[in-house]
């Protein structure tokens, strides 16, 4: 009877001494800073399923019903380059003067706004994190060392027919000058397994389901829904082309914007909207392109589940954005590149343990904020060089104030969208106001109408106070008007250069 005692006593002593140390390590582990995971998708606007939109989107839809959803978020340049150097530096691109396309490494090489800015994978790493990252990231991957664990990136958007199925630059009228668009569409590959996309995934669930010893930033980079909008025919079968509605479209919008307008929105290398509707193809682009949203979100939602089934699940903030906002025939052709609304409007969710679930915020926000939200989420201390605004009170319900956001394009062309307006001004003082109220489509331009000066005065108040010059590694060769600009105002030559891999 003693040495059943005894053993019990022991047995007893055991549970308790693992229950002790089971408690001890589920509160260090509670304890423990936040990871992040950071999901950047190419040329996504907002069709999404959770923002009102046509596109099959079961997945980002599951994210967007673990957070807030920013469904009137803008990009701060329509371009792939100087918007996601925006996002990573934290500084706007009327401080920078990077305007157009740059590569990775020379982001901070001359420029004296970056040359000592800490990135934003960059600050993470600082204060403890096991930085990681995979695909299109920064405009090619990232600059040197900026991730602990780096899967790279795929060069181009492939993979690609033997030949294109239907565009190939054809209406270009100099080609060799200002290059060739990727852009083309149809069913391709077979199987998702040969998208890099779905490589990129698998490379990061292998991580996710790693025992990791420090807090870890991820992120991972789409390339898709960036042309060519080539997906497996399975994702173009959910959408049948009879079901396709094409976009609000009048053959004469454009005769009411000023001249520097159709000089930016000269994208001879693109379809125009004439141009598809006669020759049938503008359903068919615009299925391609809900196609290409269906698999990212399929390939997101493989990274969701791998999160959500590891032990990183209750304590990972998640934030989903896309580097600007792609035209499907509105305002004449099919491109980004422009200061209206379809281009610079992106969607924006945050997940979080601290954050609402389900919850829309239908108010100006921009990409600037993701870098100093992040480190409010993640409880690191601010970092005073970050130009944008943190968006938790926002999201918390605790700042009411107005709000607007800034997109640049080029030197001294910018447009500020508040709760009601749009408003552009260019850098010969041309402008453009359009009321989202009775006109979101942005039809009819304002500007000029006298009812409307104060309010253009409160919005031209609001107006960036300095605009750097071009940064001279910055660049944008496919767009004729871009290639002028930088010439005049930095005092060059003018540029007659092929485009580089930067461009493309």
């Amino acid at each position: 009877m003693k040495f059943k005692a005894l053993l019990l006593l022991g047995c007893i002593a055991i549970l308790s001494l693992g229950c002790k140390e089971h408690g001890q390590e589920k509160e260090k582990s509670a304890k423990r800073p936040p990871n992040i995971l950071f999901i950047a998708v190419d040329d996504l606007n907002t069709m999404l399923g959770s923002f009102d939109g046509p596109a099959r989107t079961p997945n980002i839809d599951r994210l967007a019903a673990m957070g807030v959803s920013f469904t009137d978020a803008h990009c701060q340049a329509p371009l792939c380059g100087p918007s996601r150097a925006s996002v990573m530096t934290g500084l706007r691109p009327s401080t920078t003067g990077i305007y157009g396309m740059i590569p990775d490494d020379k982001i901070r090489s001359e420029n004296p706004a970056t040359k000592d800015i800490i990135m934003l994978p960059e600050y993470f790493k600082q204060h403890g994190y096991h930085t990681m990252g995979i695909g299109k990231l920064f405009h090619i991957h990232s600059p040197e060392d900026m991730f602990d664990d780096s899967g790279g990136r795929v060069k181009g958007f492939g993979p690609l027919p033997k030949e294109r199925f239907v565009w190939d630059g054809f209406g270009t009228s100099d080609r060799k000058k200002y290059g060739k668009t990727s852009t083309d569409w149809g069913a391709f590959p077979e199987n998702d397994s040969l998208m890099p996309d779905h490589k990129s995934v698998n490379w990061a669930m292998e991580r996710l389901n790693r025992k990791q010893d420090k807090p870890f930033f991820m992120g991972v980079g789409f390339l898709r829904v960036h042309v060519p909008l080539y997906v497996p025919q399975k994702w173009f079968d959910l959408y049948p082309l009879d079901s396709i509605k094409t976009m609000p479209y009048r053959p004469d919008d454009l005769d009411d914007v000023p001249v520097v307008a159709k000089m930016i929105n000269d994208l001879p290398m693109m379809p125009s909207t004439d141009w598809a509707i006669e020759s049938g193809e503008w359903p068919k682009i615009i299925q391609a392109y809900l196609a290409c949203i269906s698999f990212v979100d399929y390939e997101i939602g493989r990274l969701l589940d791998t999160l959500e089934k590891s032990e990183y699940a209750d304590n990972t903030i998640i934030v989903l954005w896309s580097d600007h906002g792609y035209r499907l025939g509105e305002k004449s052709t099919f491109a980004k590149h422009a200061l209206w609304n379809v281009a610079t409007k992106v969607p924006l969710i945050f997940a979080a343990p601290q954050l609402p679930k389900g919850k829309k915020i239908d108010r100006p926000a921009e990409l600037l904020s993701v870098y100093p939200t992040l480190l409010e989420l993640a409880d690191l201390p601010a970092y005073d060089r970050n130009e944008g605004k943190s968006l938790v009170p926002t999201m918390l319900g605790n700042d009411e104030k107005p709000s607007f956001a800034i997109t640049t394009f080029g030197m001294n062309n910018h447009t500020i969208k508040s709760e009601r307006y749009r408003y552009i001004r260019y850098e010969d003082g041309k402008e453009e106001l359009y009321d989202h109220k009775n006109d979101p489509n942005e039809h009819t331009n304002l500007a000029g109408q006298q009812q409307y000066n104060q309010e253009i005065d409160r919005l031209k108040s609001l107006l960036p106070k300095g605009n750097a010059i071009w940064d001279q590694n910055s660049s944008y060769t496919f767009q004729p008007y871009f290639v002028e600009q930088k010439a005049r105002v930095n005092g060059l030559s003018k540029e007659t250069r092929k485009p580089t891999e930067a461009d493309k």
